[in-house]
């Protein structure tokens, strides 16, 4: 067992790992303890339904993949990670056999709203265009840029940002670009009408145009898999099936950051926080759940609209206000019966996912938070509503309830896989308001996870931001 090291990541997800490569870039001396028997949290792949047939347990689309800031420094492609990217990054199937496609190209995605080709152009258009020098500023806690035009340009995203996606969508006459915007907003988790749900719309819509929400090839462990060969090419080291329950379970180190629930480093930590920050860990406030189906078919989904067989992600839920109403009763504690479903077909385009011939869609809904329902039946009548003929393909299904969720990973509280509600109130406060959100009172502790600003996703940057904080804490001690 190493002694003395600069730090100790507790957990293994993409975040811990990317806290542990910051680091170790950095000259650091790291190790990496994980829980499980696997690495990578909600970033694992697995033979969920038939054998092989592969399935991502958690994560599956990576919007950020290829663009943040860390996995731009990490180039993970040298440690063997290869993205997948579809023809369409995303398709909203209407009823009637409509359907809009996203692409790149803005304008080509504007040709087909009709009426709102020239509002969807005025939002998306500037945007994209600097969407690259302003994705470091979206993905970060707090601040102001120093440069004038990084600046306003940030403050132009957060005026329309901080809209609730009600409001935005007032900018659109048809029902095609309104239910667009509504499928894009609700990856929010937050009902339609909460400040800041266009937030992830405006983002999200921007990364499509810009990188297409590419997967990686083979699966979703992939990603941590080279993120952890890069970690030991820098000479850190990661050991599983090593719980920590309490801090002497560590190993002796300089630092210790948590890629964990704010409850599990309140709970670990707890003789070394004082009482109000813990009770502010303890305050944290978790949002709706995931219910995921993983299914074996037979042949591809039979869409009613043939162009949606070129996206890998499709969001089925028919029109804004029907969304809006599926968003809302996952908030209110209550199970629509139509939910907005997303759904991601993999092997479409990645055929290391199922035999020859077959096929897997991935496909959840939003839950109330620890919902005992099962909304198998709901989510397979969505997919069939703009897909008749896609139950007799069913070979085989696994259901994920929130309890699963929590139970593959801690760090999914009652099936929230943002750690933690991502409304105004804790966007950049999370997991309690400090002006360094992964610092604690405690300058030897810290925390990395999705609880941390910028929130849930594969992109690797509360990892990076935290272990940047610690750098400076390191080099504070040394000075």
């Amino acid at each position: 067992m190493p002694d003395g090291l600069d730090a100790v990541i507790v957990g293994a997800g993409p975040n811990g790992l990317a806290t542990a490569i910051t680091l170790a870039r950095e000259g650091r001396s790291v190790q990496v303890l994980e829980r499980a028997a696997e690495i990578g949290g909600g970033s694992r792949s697995a033979e969920l339904t038939l054998p092989g047939f592969v399935h991502d347990v958690c994560s599956s689309i990576h919007p950020f993949g290829r663009t943040s800031p860390f996995f731009l420094e990490a180039d993970l492609e040298r440690h063997g990670l290869r993205w997948v990217e579809p023809p369409a990054a995303l398709a909203h199937p209407l009823d009637g056999g409509r359907a809009v496609i996203v692409t790149r190209d803005v304008d080509a995605t504007a040709q087909t709203l009709g009426a709102d080709r020239d509002a969807y152009r005025r939002l998306l258009g500037p945007l994209v265009r600097g969407f690259r020098s302003l994705l470091p500023d979206i993905l970060a806690p707090f601040h102001i840029p120093l440069r004038p035009r990084r600046a306003l340009s940030l403050a132009w995203f957060g005026l329309n940002a901080l809209q609730p996606a009600t409001w935005v969508g007032r900018r659109f006459r048809g029902e095609p670009a309104r239910a667009l915007l509504a499928g894009v907003a609700a990856h929010s988790v937050l009902r339609l009408d909460e400040p800041i749900s266009s937030a992830a719309a405006l983002a999200l819509l921007a990364s499509a145009h810009d990188d297409g929400w590419p997967f990686p090839a083979g699966g979703a462990a992939e990603i941590p898999r080279a993120m952890a060969a890069a970690l030991l090419d820098l000479g850190g080291s990661i050991a599983t099936e090593r719980p920590v329950e309490a801090l002497v379970d560590i190993p002796r180190s300089r630092l210790a950051l948590f890629d964990t629930s704010p409850g599990t480093l309140e709970r670990v930590a707890a003789r070394r926080l004082p009482d109000g920050y813990r009770q502010g860990l303890r305050n944290v406030r978790y949002g709706p759940a995931v219910f995921k189906l993983d299914i074996a078919l037979d042949g591809p989904i039979p869409w009613l609209h043939p162009d949606v067989a070129l996206a890998g992600t499709v969001h089925l839920g028919g029109t804004f206000e029907e969304i809006q109403a599926s968003e809302a009763a996952a908030a209110n504690g209550e199970v629509h019966p139509r939910p907005y479903v997303l759904l991601a077909q993999h092997s479409l385009f990645d055929r290391s996912r199922a035999p020859a011939g077959k096929h897997t869609a991935w496909a959840y809904c939003h839950v109330p938070h620890a919902s005992t329902a099962d909304a198998s039946e709901a989510i397979l009548n969505q997919v069939e509503r703009f897909a008749p003929g896609f139950r007799e393909r069913v070979l085989a299904v696994h259901k994920t309830t929130p309890a699963d969720l929590e139970a593959s990973n801690p760090n999914d509280v009652g099936g929230d896989i943002s750690g933690g509600r991502l409304d105004l109130r804790q966007l950049f406060t999370r997991p309690v308001a400090r002006f360094d959100p992964y610092s604690t009172p405690d300058p030897r502790l810290f925390l990395c996870s999705s609880s941390t600003p910028p929130g849930g996703g594969v992109h690797g940057m509360c990892g990076w931001h935290a272990a940047h904080s610690a750098l400076r804490r390191l080099d504070a001690r040394r000075a």
